[in-house]
């Protein structure tokens, strides 16, 4: 009797506990939230802001690069459509130079529909800072360690897709500092899954050696007689449709084995896109869950 007794207090004890982890988890998440809010610098989505800041990255920008950097794209004719509803575009990050080349190689329509995830910890420290990055680039404040998706604390994020704007991400949260792929997070393909949108992965080359960490303007590559330009290379992959959040791994897997390749198809003519493996996927474990009640209900 006693030992019934003492598992039923210690069921009683941990349902309390969760309830209490649930609800301190729900109003952090509902901090984090408030915080971002006060964070973000929505009036650089304006009209007027947006022209000047296109303005500045392909005006301004754009020829001051020209001089130590070249530029590349493939599979840009993937965004030859008119946007019907937004995308989540997902990089690799190695240098503060892959969010300006990746937007001057979308087509304008695009770039002037897409925000920016950028560090609230790094780009949001200061009100000016904040200001300049959000003119120029659109961007918009989100945590890079892996939290900050719960219940509410991506209000801003959501209400910006409901507005029709693309979102650009960065999944490994912050620079290569070696020019290695890092550690990939899912939050991307959890925010996809929630909004019922597609993911386009985007691999960018040649940033790292032109803008390492820890420079903060592009550099030219020596040459026997002159220093040369560095080629930078942008590649856009076909869009990845995750149905649910549970498929959060296989969808970041999918968009890590595209940068591990730089953005070239597979080696096989006839190899399956993304999507279709991500199909595959969803048919196996559909099929492993019938298996497994014909199982159960045999037994």
């Amino acid at each position: 009797m006693r030992s019934r007794d003492l598992k039923k207090q210690l069921l009683k004890l941990f349902k309390r506990n969760k309830k209490v982890v649930r609800k301190q988890g729900a109003e952090l998440s509902k901090e984090i939230a408030r915080q971002y809010a006060k964070m973000d610098v929505s009036w650089a989505r304006g009209a007027m802001p947006r022209a000047m800041g296109s303005s500045i990255l392909v005006g301004v920008l754009g020829p001051l690069l020209f001089f130590y950097v070249r530029r590349r794209v493939s599979g840009r004719e993937l965004l030859a459509a008119e946007p019907s509803k937004p995308v989540i575009f997902v990089a690799n990050h190695s240098s503060h130079l892959d969010t300006p080349t990746i937007l001057r190689a979308m087509p304008p329509r695009w770039r002037k529909r897409t925000a920016v995830a950028a560090a609230a910890d790094y780009f949001y420290k200061s009100r000016i800072t904040a200001s300049g990055a959000a003119l120029v680039f659109n961007t918009v404040p989100l945590g890079r360690n892996g939290g900050g998706l719960g219940k509410g604390a991506t209000d801003h994020v959501d209400k910006l897709i409901a507005e029709g704007w693309n979102l650009l991400m960065f999944p490994e949260g912050t620079r290569s500092r070696d020019g290695e792929l890092g550690k990939v997070r899912s939050g991307a393909a959890v925010l996809a899954a929630q909004h019922g949108l597609s993911i386009v992965p985007i691999w960018v080359g040649g940033t790292h050696d032109a803008m390492p960490p820890g420079q903060y303007w592009p550099k030219r590559l020596k040459g026997r007689l002159f220093s040369r330009r560095v080629q930078l290379e942008v590649r856009f992959g076909t869009p990845i449709t995750p149905q649910d959040p549970s498929e959060r791994r296989e969808v970041m897997a999918l968009v890590r084995a595209f940068w591990e390749r730089e953005g070239r198809p597979e080696d096989s003519d006839v190899a399956p896109t993304a999507q279709e493996i991500l199909e595959t996927l969803r048919e196996r474990k559909a099929a492993e869950v019938a298996d497994g009640e014909e199982h159960s209900a045999a037994a």
